[in-house]
């Protein structure tokens, strides 16, 4: 039978084969469920003498999309595989001289947004670069890596190189993906009511704190008379034996949820079939198999976590549910595609059930999408209507919800009242260094406001603290971190510092003889510089000051470099890197003691290298590193020794007491003897090589 693209997937591989043709490069846009999986097959499958690189996040997700492309097409996968080279993008990180055997004409990248991930991006990098003239098909639901900076793929992969584009609202507008009935509730409003009421008497202003707690009362009450899950499980699950998908955040939400089963679903079914599938679970094949395979006529629930979110598709799915904490842009459009798939025409049920406020207006993106698809639908007004009519949200928390967002409104304008107020001190004293206890002359206490509003910034309060009230703090000189923006004390203490010791190298535990903690001044600055860069937290100015005391940001780095160049003295004076495991240096650095950390793994006056780059073994090995264990280098010697005493006296019988170059070789011999007589006690690795050594040159072993 062959591939068979949907009309919409035909469309995009013959503008992505145009692109690749001329720019070498083409990246396809579309929702999960739309099939573009099959786009990447049908390019190996019409350049059947040509190799193709396929790039995954998992195994799995491409077995999968295999597996479905045969079923589809009616043939084995011999006919799909014979020129794909299968690889993860793990996989190519961990093995990346591999890198130089592949030879591909075309590099398929599957869910390309993940090549934005540091390690997995450098080794995609040098795959793109190591064949500048193979053609490159990106295939993912989103280019935007919306938790890392709004970083878009498509132009720093794909140079703005797209065959095809299209929303998931678009999708469902045209009738390629199926229109969900989408239903929004609460679970554990009991804590979410809590937090709402910590933010309440946190707000400090007196006049709407009657208002406040009036409304505080009405959500209690609409929370208390809001159907429980029971009820709306049991309500909008139509086909009470269907199988439905739940995302869970991670392994102990998991756990927290499975113990909801009984409570939440027994109207629906008393006894339900559960499955789990996460990746650490080693029977997570099997259970996952089995859930697709389950034809019963109870209720099917799959838990999952991370591993169905992008690039799987499960057949006769009849909803998911979000079981959401938190989820980024991505995660929730790709959890809303397990339930949605080209050419099914059942009208699949999506379960958003948060458990906080904010994330209640996530079906918000999806509905804005939805509308503006629309716009652009050349059809008539009443066949708009009869989509939106379509689309049913059944918003189950809608009393509550606008409850929320009377308090959040007061809450906010709350907040416009104590900036102000922070504005003024700003005004008067040219910065934001207000201590903690100081209350203005209204009443308001600025100080401790100020203080909340750092821990809301850090995630350790509650509170509503967007990017426009972040840069309105910014504006008027906010000091997030009051430990590291001290910064003309702290500078003043490192000035002192390095007049002293000529160097900027201060121990973490350093302080001052004024009793300043200079060395914990450093640390945080180090800890603020490398989460948030080195702009956002001190100015040019401040960065060229400590660039002229020699101001050290990467510690492990530094010791490294130092380490290093005595190495290397030591390499140009001797010729070789045999330091004697005691031997310092005039500068007092422990050389022998650092390489025998980094060769055997052991703890010294040092801290222990646990892992090195590449370039830094290269670095090792070109002043001739012995990798070799000490124990191993001991071996030889001592044998060679044995042997020169076998060719002088024709035996090994060795006294015990004697010894040559400061080697105690008669004691060596009574030590093995013991040791192949019982070879579970400790000391020296006794194996046949060994063994046959000894034997060559008289061993008696008696």
């Amino acid at each position: 039978m062959g591939i068979l693209l949907y009309p919409h997937n035909q469309t995009a591989y013959e503008a992505a084969v145009r692109l690749m043709e001329t720019s070498r490069k083409a990246a396809v846009i579309h929702p999960t469920g739309t099939g573009k999986s099959y786009i990447a097959f049908q390019l190996a499958r019409e350049h059947p003498d040509q190799r193709i690189c396929w790039l995954a996040p998992s195994e799995h997700i491409f077995h999968t999309q295999l597996e479905n492309l045969c079923r589809d097409a009616g043939e084995g996968k011999e006919s799909f595989l014979q020129n794909i080279i299968f690889l993860t993008y793990s996989r190519l990180t961990a093995d990346e001289e591999m890198i130089d055997t592949l030879r591909p004409d075309y590099i398929v990248l599957d869910e390309f947004h993940r090549c934005g991930a540091a390690e997995w991006g450098k080794s995609v990098r040098r795959l793109l670069e190591t064949y500048p003239g193979a053609g490159i098909l990106g295939l993912s639901a989103t280019n935007i890596r919306y938790l890392d900076g709004q970083r878009d793929m498509a132009q720093e992969i794909f140079e703005g190189h797209i065959a095809s584009e299209m929303t998931l609202g678009e999708a469902i507008v045209r009738g390629i993906l199926p229109s969900p009935t989408y239903v929004t509730s609460l679970y554990s409003y009991q804590e979410e009511y809590r937090r709402w009421r910590r933010r309440v008497s946190a707000s400090g202003n007196k006049g709407l704190l009657a208002e406040n707690e009036a409304l505080l009362e009405k959500l209690r009450r609409a929370l208390e008379q809001a159907d429980g899950l029971d009820k709306i499980f049991y309500k909008y699950m139509h086909k009470k034996d269907g199988k439905y998908i739940v995302f869970c955040a991670d392994k102990e939400h998991m756990d927290a949820m499975q113990e909801k089963i009984r409570e939440w679903f027994g109207l629906v079914d008393k006894e339900p079939h559960v499955y789990t599938a996460y990746y650490n679970n080693p029977e997570m094949a099997e259970d996952f198999t089995r859930f697709k395979k389950d034809n019963s006529d109870h209720l099917k629930l799959l838990y999952c976590i991370d591993m169905l979110n992008e690039g799987i598709h499960v057949e006769d799915i009849d909803g998911v549910i979000l079981l959401r904490p938190t989820v980024s842009p991505i995660l929730y459009l790709q959890q809303i595609g397990r339930a949605l798939s080209a050419g099914k025409n059942a009208h699949p049920v999506i379960f958003d059930i948060v458990n906080n406020y904010e994330s209640l207006y996530c079906i918000d993106s999806l509905r804005d999408e939805l509308e503006r698809a629309l716009e652009r639908m050349p059809c008539t007004r009443e066949e708009k209507e009869r989509f939106r009519n379509g689309f049913r949200l059944m918003d189950e928390v809608k009393p509550c919800r606008e409850l929320f967002e009377g308090l959040e409104r007061n809450l906010s304008a709350t907040w416009d009242i104590y900036y102000r107020e922070a504005k003024k001190y700003y005004d008067e004293y040219g910065n934001l260094k207000v201590p903690k206890r100081y209350v203005t002359g209204t009443g308001l206490t600025l100080g401790s406001w100020l203080q909340n509003q750092r821990r809301v910034y850090e995630g350790k309060a509650a509170g509503s603290l967007t990017e426009e009230k972040i840069d309105r703090l910014n504006a008027i000189g906010m000091v997030w971190n009051v430990r590291t923006d001290n910064w003309e004390e702290g500078y003043a203490e490192l000035l002192a510092y390095h007049k002293k010791y000529g160097n900027a190298d201060v121990k973490a535990r350093y302080v001052s003889e004024s009793g300043y903690p200079l060395g914990k001044w450093i640390s945080n600055l180090r800890g603020a510089v490398k989460k948030k860069g080195i702009d956002y937290v001190l100015n040019k100015s401040q960065q060229q000051l400590l660039q002229k005391v020699g101001m050290i940001w990467d510690k492990n780095g530094d010791i490294w470099n130092r380490y290093l160049r005595a190495a290397e003295e030591y390499y140009r004076t001797n010729g070789n890197l045999d330091v004697p495991a005691k031997y310092v240096t005039e500068d007092n650095i422990p050389l022998g003691s650092w390489l025998q950390s980094i060769k055997f793994g052991m703890s010294g006056s040092v801290r222990r290298m646990e892992t090195l780059s590449a370039a830094q073994v290269e670095q090792l090995n070109a002043l001739g590193m012995n990798w070799e264990r000490e124990n191993t280098l001991l071996w030889d010697v001592k044998f060679r020794l044995a042997r020169e005493y076998y060719e002088q006296h024709g035996n090994l019988e060795i006294p015990a007491a004697y010894c040559v170059q400061g080697v105690k070789l008669g004691r060596w011999i009574s030590n093995i003897r013991a040791k192949r007589k019982n070879p579970r006690s400790s000391g020296m690795m006794l194996n046949e090589k060994r063994i046959h050594d000894l034997d060559s040159i008289g061993m008696n072993w008696k």
